[in-house]
């Protein structure tokens, strides 16, 4: 049964009475929309330079990136009106007819374009939403075939938050690597200078079946870092913390950074890469834009000497290219960090 989604768009089907049997949760795995909301710390991220009064600001990092393995970033240059325009250009491409968005169609064996799930076997649970999946930088690599020309602004707002993604991540990674008495450039320098910006654009449209469905299933980011630009009305995002699940909370000029599983072996677990899913919702669509900073695959990515002691020894091995194994572990509800740990 490996191959394309054979249960057509569930943009579609959302009008349905029921959902096929292929997206149905067991039980045990099924949301829940009444849980407690997460505390996480809002980080105000033009404090975040290397300037003597960054103390404060790193302190709270550190600890939101430990605690959660997320923070809820503000002040990181870009207005409000310029974030709505990305929100709205983005739910104008999903809004387009169906048959427009297909000519942005992923190819066979690729991840790159607009879609759904792959099926890998006969037991998969798939997710309920579509995606539109783009490489961002460098900008050399970018497939521009699939960036949508239609709405017409799309390609020119999602250059700029592009490169304003950029100036954010490098930020927050210099800012990682001072929270932990470390060089700023630990991290960075570590990760390569051909790292890749990739850009996960996210659409849930309602669902009739909403306590039986995810709109995304339970996984942690194999990226470095992963920057979320939330839907600013429609909760959805939950994370788990031991054993319980927390709703992500929604501010919504901020920016929900989380630890990928690259950065936690890089801090040797100091930051944890948090397991998070999507819920559907029975009346209302939700969008969101995730961009993933992920290493150069020719990187080898392993705890940084500096963190490594008696205390607190090696907890992982080096590893290259984590990303290739992502897509098969998700689907089995799996995480590509296994390999990696001592």
């Amino acid at each position: 049964m490996a191959g394309t989604n054979p249960s057509g768009s569930v943009q579609e089907m959302g009008s349905k009475a029921e959902v096929p049997e292929g997206y149905i949760h067991k039980e045990r795995d099924r949301g829940a929309p009444d849980a407690p909301l997460m505390q996480a710390s809002v980080i105000d991220i033009a404090l975040l330079s290397a300037s003597p009064n960054s103390g404060p600001e790193l302190e709270k990092l550190r600890h939101g990136l430990q605690t959660w393995g997320c923070i809820l970033g503000i002040n990181h240059g870009m207005s409000p009106e310029f974030l709505e325009d990305v929100r709205h250009v983005i739910k104008q491409f999903f809004a387009r007819p169906m048959e427009e968005k297909l000519k942005y169609s992923m190819e066979e064996a690729e991840i790159e374009g607009y879609g759904n799930d792959k099926v890998l076997s006969d037991t998969q649970i798939l997710d309920w939403n579509h995606r539109l999946f783009l490489t961002l930088y460098p900008e050399e690599s970018r497939r521009v075939k699939h960036w949508p020309s239609n709405p017409h602004r799309f390609r020119e707002v999602i250059d700029e938050y592009s490169a304003n993604m950029r100036v954010v991540c490098e930020e927050i990674l210099k800012a990682m690597g001072r929270s932990l008495d470390l060089d700023e450039n630990s991290f960075v320098e570590q990760f390569g200078e051909r790292f890749e910006l990739a850009a996960r654009f996210n659409f849930y449209p309602p669902c009739p079946n909403p306590d039986l469905v995810l709109g995304a299933k339970p996984h942690a980011d194999v990226s470095a870092i992963t920057v979320l630009l939330q839907d600013e009305q429609v909760e959805g995002l939950q994370f788990l913390k031991g054993d319980e699940w927390f709703n992500a909370p929604i501010l919504p000029d901020a920016l929900l950074v989380l630890v990928g599983d690259q950065v936690e072996i890089a801090s040797n677990g100091i930051f944890k890469s948090p397991v998070h899913r999507v819920l559907t919702n029975l009346k209302s669509e939700r969008t969101s834009l995730a961009v993933f900073y992920v290493p150069d695959p020719k990187k080898e990515i392993g705890p940084l000497e500096t963190l490594i002691d008696e205390t607190q020894p090696r907890s992982y091995k080096p590893v290259k290219n984590l990303v290739d194994l992502y897509f098969e572990y998700y689907q089995r509800g799996r995480r590509p960090i296994e390999t990696a740990k001592i």
